[in-house]
Formats: C-alpha cells, sequence, structure tokens
C-alpha cells in the first residue's frame, strides 16, 4: 500500500519514540526462522506494555494509537488492532478515507462488509493503487462470495506499480498465478526490482488461494512471500504486508492443526 503523507508524519514521530518496528531479521542473523519469530514477538509484547503506559498518560495521542494498533496487529490482537485504529479516527477524521490498515485489520477481525467500506473509501483517496482494490476484492469475496467479488472489480485507468497490473487481471481470471511468476522471472530488471515483485506476487496469489479455500497451495506461496528478504529494508508499507504473509502462513497452520485434532464421527 502506498503511505499518506499524514501517515508519514505518523510513522516518523513513532520512531522518535523509539517505538521501532520489527520484522524480517537481518540477513546475517542466520538462526533459524521460528528463532528469530519468537524474538520478534516477545520484542512486540514489552513495546505493548510500554505503549499501553504511553496511552494512560497521553489518551489523545493519535500516534501512539497507530503504533499500539499495528503491534496488536502484529501480535493477531486483531479486534484489538480495529480497536486502535478506531480511535485514531474518532481523533483524527481526515484519516478515515486513507487509514488502508483498518481495511486489513477488520478483514482479518472477520467483519469483511467494514472491510470492503473501507477499501472502498481508499478507493476516492486514491483510485490508482490496485493493491488497495485487491483487498477490496478479498472482503467481498467473503462477506458475497467469489461472483459478485468478481463482478465488484474496482475499475483502474491509470498505471500502477509492478506487478500490481498483472497481479490485479489474476483477481479478474484473465491471468494464471504461473503466468505472473513466469512474467517475472523473464522481465529484464534488477535483482531487487525481481525479489520486490516476487514478494508482492507470492503474497497476493497465496491471498486468492486462501480465500478460494486451497490451503495448501496458499500456504505454499505465502511461506515464500514471507522468506522474501526485500520488504525489511524496502520501507513502512513493504514491512506491514510481510507481516500479513506471515500471519496468514500462521493462521492456515493453526486451522490445520485444529483440524487435525478435530474428533472423527463415527
Amino acid at each position: 500500500m502506498q503511505i499518506p503523507q499524514t501517515e508519514r508524519f505518523h510513522r516518523a514521530l513513532a520512531v522518535l519514540f523509539g517505538l521501532s518496528l520489527l520484522t524480517a531479521s537481518a540477513a546475517a542473523d542466520d538462526r533459524p526462522a521460528d528463532e528469530k519469530e519468537t524474538e520478534m514477538l516477545a520484542e512486540f509484547e514489552q513495546q505493548l506494555k510500554r505503549l499501553n503506559s504511553a496511552i494512560e498518560d497521553d489518551p489523545n495521542n493519535v500516534d501512539l494509537y497507530s503504533r499500539r494498533g499495528d503491534l496488536h496487529f502484529f501480535l493477531a490482537q486483531y479486534d484489538e488492532a480495529v480497536a486502535d485504529y478506531d480511535r485514531m479516527v474518532e481523533l483524527e477524521p481526515k484519516l478515515d478515507s486513507s487509514h488502508w490498515r483498518r481495511g486489513i485489520a477488520y478483514f482479518y477481525a472477520g467483519d469483511y462488509e467494514q472491510a470492503a467500506g473501507q477499501f472502498e473509501r481508499y478507493h476516492s483517496f486514491d483510485n490508482v493503487d490496485r493493491e488497495n482494490g485487491i483487498w477490496r476484492y478479498l472482503s467481498q469475496f467473503e462477506a458475497y462470495g467469489k461472483e459478485k467479488a468478481r463482478e465488484g472489480l474496482l475499475k483502474y485507468e491509470k498505471d500502477d506499480r509492478e506487478p500490481f497490473p498483472d497481479v490485479y487481471r489474476l483477481f479478474a481470471g484473465t491471468i494464471t498465478a504461473d503466468e505472473i511468476l513466469q512474467r517475472i522471472a523473464d522481465a529484464d530488471i534488477s535483482d531487487q526490482e525481481r525479489e520486490k515483485r516476487l514478494f508482492y506476487a507470492e503474497l497476493y496469489i497465496g491471498l486468492e488461494l486462501a480465500v478460494s479455500d486451497e490451503p495448501t497451495e496458499a500456504r505454499r506461496h505465502l511461506a515464500r512471500a514471507a522468506e522474501n528478504t526485500w520488504p525489511e529494508p524496502a520501507g513502512y508499507g513493504p514491512r506491514y504486508m510481510w507481516h500479513v504473509a506471515r500471519l496468514h502462513r500462521d493462521l492456515i497452520d493453526r486451522q490445520a492443526d485444529d483440524e487435525a485434532q478435530r474428533p472423527v464421527d463415527e
């Protein structure tokens, strides 16, 4: 997602507060991924405690709710993330149309109609960003089914950054996942640009498969997105979406575990 100017300001203030955003560990860290993730989540828990105290002292600070909402989301506490993002909009109403993070939090909290509405409002703010249109599709798919979601795909006339034109066509049903990945492999681009395109392609191919109830294939693509090293140095938006890949991969794993533990009817 593209970061609006007001959101950039909030992110800068968060850094000043010492509330750094951890994601995938640096490439030089060769510890097992699960060990790094455990450490990351423990640090998020500590940051959350500090933020709870900070908000008690300053209950109308939009930036503190922004950071705490992120931490709740990264810790898979989706209802709490929605509450903090809602509070941001209460305190600063002009954030409503641009608050894409709230839309994603609504989605994972299971409030798909609210999520779709958030992404519709974002379209009035930015009518180029197809990533937003994908999230509206995903939300409508969960709320109303695939046919209505496809019929309601937002229309775009201006160009967008790669690989989103192709990825958007995946949701329209006019290109396959394999074709998208092959086009990225064949493109005459730098290694960094290829990793960027692969990250977003794998993420959204995985999410399309997830809502289509194909968890095994979805997890394979989401795991690739979570293993991609491009998002960490790329900026706030890519790092946030890296967490989405990680969280949805873990959600599929939890659902598989629950299914395996469910008693078989005799």
